[in-house]
């Protein structure tokens, strides 16, 4: 089966390398902020020890992503993603520098006031989660299989570094006055830093590559008004309405109704990946899983196990002979997941900590390996703005499973006390 890239000159095709490895920045951006927030769950379970913040504060979080991503998928077809994609990264931006400023300003003190604070912030990543996630899958769905795979193992670095982070600080500051606090502080001014960065690679790095421009080009020269802003900013004016002149057929595109239905399976897969990890990761691993000889640091180390190995697991499929791409597979192994809930209950319940971390991450494994499968197998053999389009339906059932998931992890604590 011939690839989109066949046959055409090499000199559109340069930039390749750079353009994976801004995918894979743009990917950790896109969630580092969040993720840090996520790993300093023990600096906020000790700030606010009677509201459950590692649940809830992803619970108020995932409604506003999944509820924007809504609107945003409905109308992808004319929103420019140029300034989507800038809005999400600023967004991000802002809500850590608040983080800071919220901290300072409460000078590191705990209560309902700070903790509302903090909720408000969550959602605020929420929305840029939207914007960016939905924004770059849907773009990078109509170039190269290895930007979305780049793009998605970007996403698991954030959670690996953040963990990896969280493990140093903690060693640094742990027996400090005001330890906790202190990482925490380090970790929000990295996350600042580090998204302010992709705002500029963004920007004025990626819609310049040659070959990013070339796909970019071939998608509206399909139809797809998305790209524009985008081309403008790498030096490339369109007109496709000369183009539906001479080709009115050409620019012709299935609804996504249409995608959806055709699509049904793959847009499942990733529901039932996400409300299966979220159901398990991170309230359970953070809250349920007993005392053992690792103490403070039992927690961490799960949710490093599980960035680390969900990180490794997405380059897997680079490996054709280890990727898998028939949608029965894909299914069943997906339903297959699911034995891992009594696995994990009887493990926190009879198990020792060595069989948790296994646990954890055999989770991480599976879950960045079929994302990865299912993400770059749907879009093959669609147009450009079919490609943007399934991309954003695709992150939308991802969120949905995310906000289910979260919303489940609360029946672990069934018969535990609130």
């Amino acid at each position: 089966m011939a690839t989109a890239h066949e046959n055409v000159p090499s000199a559109n095709l340069e930039g390749k390398y750079i353009a994976i490895a801004v995918c894979w920045l743009l990917g950790n951006g896109c969630l580092f902020s969040w993720n840090s927030m996520l790993t300093i769950g023990d600096y906020y379970s000790y700030l606010f020890p009677k509201y459950h913040s590692s649940r809830v504060l992803t619970l108020v979080y995932q409604p506003f992503a999944f509820g924007v991503l809504c609107v945003l998928t409905y109308k992808e077809a004319k929103i420019n993603t140029r300034r989507r994609n800038l809005f999400g990264y600023i967004l991000f931006f802002i809500s850590s520098l608040l983080i800071l400023v919220l901290d300072l300003a409460t000078s590191g003190k705990g209560g309902l006031g700070p903790f509302i604070g903090l909720c408000a912030i969550s959602g605020a990543f929420g929305v840029a989660d939207a914007h960016v996630q939905g924004g770059m899958v849907g773009d990078l769905s109509f170039m190269h299989p290895d930007f979305v795979q780049s793009f998605f193992a970007g996403l698991a670095a954030s959670g690996a570094l953040t963990s990896a982070l969280r493990l140093i600080t903690k060693g640094a500051f742990e027996n400090t006055r005001d330890g906790l606090r202190k990482g925490a502080l380090l970790f929000f001014s990295l996350s600042a830093f580090f998204v302010f960065l992709c705002v500029l690679l963004y920007a004025f790095v990626f819609p310049k590559l040659p070959i990013v421009k070339y796909y970019r080009s071939k998608a509206a020269s399909e139809g797809s008004k998305t790209v524009s802003a985008d081309l403008a900013a790498g030096g490339i004016q369109t007109l496709p309405h000369q183009q539906a002149e001479e080709d009115p057929k050409q620019l012709e595109r299935l609804s996504n109704k249409e995608l959806l239905l055709q699509n049904i399976d793959y847009a499942l897969d990733m529901f039932l990946i996400y409300v299966l990890t979220l159901s398990i990761f991170p309230g359970f691993l953070s809250e349920d899983t007993g005392s053992h000889s690792l103490g403070t640091w039992y927690a961490l180390v799960l949710i490093a196990m599980y960035n680390v190995c969900d990180l490794i697991a997405r380059y897997i499929p680079l490996l054709k002979f280890l990727k898998l791409e028939s949608r029965k597979g894909l299914m069943i192994a997906i339903l297959s997941r699911f034995l891992l809930i009594p696995a994990f209950y009887f493990t926190a319940k009879y198990g020792d900590q060595g069989w948790m971390i296994l646990l954890t991450s055999f989770l991480g494994l599976t879950n960045g390996y079929l994302t990865v499968c299912v993400m770059t197998s749907a879009p093959k053999g669609y147009k450009g703005p079919e490609q943007n389009a399934l991309g954003n339906l695709l992150v939308l059932f991802l969120l949905g499973g995310i906000f289910a998931g979260v919303t489940l992890d609360w029946l672990w604590l069934i018969g535990k006390g609130w």
